[in-house]
Order: C-alpha cells, then structure tokens, then sequence
C-alpha cells in the first residue's frame, strides 16, 4: 500500500491509500478521487517529506515492515470478522445506518456503501460510523 498526502481545490488536506503508485492516476482519471470535506474532484497529490535513510535505517525497515505485515493482518482479520457476521445493506447503508441510529430499524451490525456526501451528513448528526478495513490484497497484485 501507498500512502498520498493529498489536497483538494478548497485546501483540505487528507490521505489516500493505493495499491500501486499509478493507482492514484488512473482513479483520479476516472472520476474516482475525491475530497471527504467537500466533495471536489479536484485532487492532487501534495508535498510530502521523503523517508531519508540513516546508517540505522536496515533494522528501521524490517520492525517497520513487521509491523506493516501485523497491522494488515490485523486489517483483513477486522474486515473478515464484518463480512461474516455484519448485514451487508449496499447502496442502502447511509439509509440503514440513520434508522438504526433512530430505532427504527433493528439494531444491529450492518456494513455497505455510501458517498461522501452521506457520510458526512451522518457524522454530522452523530451516527457512529466507522470505515471498513480494505480488502487484503492478492498476492498477484503486490510490486
């Protein structure tokens, strides 16, 4: 995984994370980036400080990608244990999510998609929400 710093047209800073490094191009291509704040889709990568290594820097960089490997593990365990267990309500989350939240619908452990736009409309009224672990990725597709 890749991690972008990235900033919108508005100045909102936030991070992205992409399989590969030409994953970001071609999702902001296609529409697909977007601000979490204020919805524009015009998204750029933004100044990050470089990784310098040191003299140190060898053993740095194998605790650091043991514990890359444990966090993703830990990561894909999350996100199976919701596949398994939790109602997956689609497109419908944002309108699940609400009714839980208003005891009109059952309470229970749903997981789904919404926009950006709904789920900030469901923070901003306090409807605990939390975004799924993405999916572990296959072996095929690491560099």
């Amino acid at each position: 995984m890749i991690r972008y710093a990235l900033i919108c047209e508005h100045g909102h800073e936030f991070e992205g994370w992409f399989a590969a490094s030409s994953d970001f191009d071609g999702q902001q291509l296609r529409g697909l980036v977007e601000c979490p704040v204020c919805d524009s889709k015009a998204v750029e990568k933004a100044i990050m400080s470089p990784a310098v290594a040191g003299t140190k820097r060898r053993g740095q960089d194998q605790t650091q990608a043991h514990t890359q490997a444990m966090m993703m593990e830990a990561m894909g365990r999350i996100r199976q244990h919701v596949e398994d267990t939790f109602d997956d309500v689609g497109d419908a989350f944002a309108t699940e999510a609400r009714a839980i939240h208003e005891g009109r619908s059952e309470d229970r452990g749903i997981y789904g998609q919404a926009t950006s736009a709904e789920v900030r409309d469901l923070i901003e009224d306090g409807v605990p929400i939390a975004p799924l672990p993405p999916e572990p990725l296959k072996k095929t597709e690491l560099n």
